[in-house]
């Protein structure tokens, strides 16, 4: 063993990465990104399950290994040609789980809703780097492994169950902030070492806190309600089924426009209904109501008026989603959203357009599309 470690001490790979050390918890991070980002396509396939579930196993593990390395735990043995590796391995799967979220939720349309938490990954991501022991300081890891296992949670608890709501979210955040909170307590009576670095109620305090703040935005929407994405959503002139096909008319916007395909300004003619089709991506066998809310902007009074409320109900395993519309008649001239919302009000989505209501005027570049 002692020669296979020996080997292993002077490999190229080990050359390679002491010329590197500044870098190499950045590329293993952005690796284990790029790595899901080309591999994972939904959320309940077998093979994504795997993946994710194999991605959060195996930093568990490498993490209270690597907080044992200081205690001489692994000297001599076949562990010890390998814990300079142990921070590697931590950012790689770091960078894995946290690509999750934003794969799954990348296409929505609301994007300034989805993009929160990996916002916020990426801040994680320049605070390791400013600190000096980068992952090693025991505050930043277990931190950054609580927010990593609550986004996990979150997707794999409703997906196995097969049911979404405020409660299994809630529930879904219980068991990452018992999971988190009991690696720490483990990891911290094994460890002299950690008991050393650490102030046992300072860190619970963080992931307290981070407990309450995630909460706080999921129930002010700036999260969306996970597992669900809104894949796609406009305003149209017209909405069909045929053939098990939905046939949609809608305006193209010009060619410059390349993050988004229909036009927003809106030219209605007195004696058409307003069309508004949205395409959900539910993980299979959910089923969930979903709602329309209609909202007009009321230049006198500065404010939005909801005018109607339209639900209809989702059932998951599409790849492209399940889609549905509402309409409206008799509507007024002006700016327009439609809040693609939960039962529980929480926002999956955001369609704005404007209505400009004049009958010298046709719509331009007018196109059907089936979905």
């Amino acid at each position: 063993m002692n020669r296979t470690v020996q080997k292993f001490k002077n490999s190229g790979f080990r050359k390679f990465i002491r010329r590197n050390n500044k870098y190499a918890p950045v590329i293993f991070f952005i690796g284990g990104f790029i790595f899901d980002s080309l591999t994972l396509g939904r959320i309940d396939r077998i093979y994504d399950l795997t993946i994710l579930c194999a991605h959060m196993t195996f930093l568990t593990v490498v993490i209270y290994v690597y907080n044992r390395v200081d205690d001489g735990r692994w000297k001599n043995t076949l562990l010890d040609g390998y814990q300079m590796y142990l921070p590697l391995a931590i950012q790689f799967s770091f960078g894995g789980l946290s690509s999750a979220y934003v794969i799954y939720f990348s296409r929505s349309v609301s994007l300034s809703k989805t993009i929160t938490f990996f916002v916020i990954l990426v801040a994680l991501l320049f605070a390791n780097e400013m600190l000096k022991k980068r992952i090693s300081n025991k505050y930043l890891q277990f931190s950054v492994y609580f927010f990593i296992s609550f986004t996990f949670f979150t997707f794999m608890i409703p997906v196995f169950i097969k049911q979404m709501n405020t409660n299994i979210f809630l529930i879904s955040g219980f068991v990452s902030l018992v999971v988190t909170l009991s690696l720490i307590t483990f990891t911290y009576r094994k460890s002299p070492s950690t008991r050393a670095e650490i102030r046992i109620k300072k860190l619970v305090a963080i992931i307290l806190t981070m407990y309450a703040t995630i909460n706080l935005f999921y129930f002010t929407n700036l999260i969306p309600p996970v597992p669900l994405a809104l894949d796609s959503g406009m305003v149209a002139h017209n909405v069909e089924k045929v053939n098990g096909d939905y046939v949609v008319i809608y305006e193209r916007d010009d060619w410059y426009i390349f993050w988004r395909d229909h036009r927003i300004k809106y030219i209605h003619k007195p004696d058409e209904s307003v069309y508004v089709f949205t395409s959900i991506f539910a993980p299979t066998q959910i089923t969930k109501p979903v709602f329309h809310r209609w909202k007009w902007y009321n230049e006198a009074t500065k404010t939005w008026e909801i005018t109607d409320n339209i639900g209809y109900e989702i059932t998951g395993g599409r790849d492209e989603g399940f889609r549905g519309y509402t309409f409206k008649n008799n509507v007024k001239p002006g700016f327009w959203k439609v809040d693609v919302i939960t039962e529980e009000n929480l926002v999956l989505g955001i369609i704005d357009f404007e209505i400009i209501i004049d009958p010298t005027k046709a719509p331009k570049r007018v196109v059907e599309r089936r979905f």
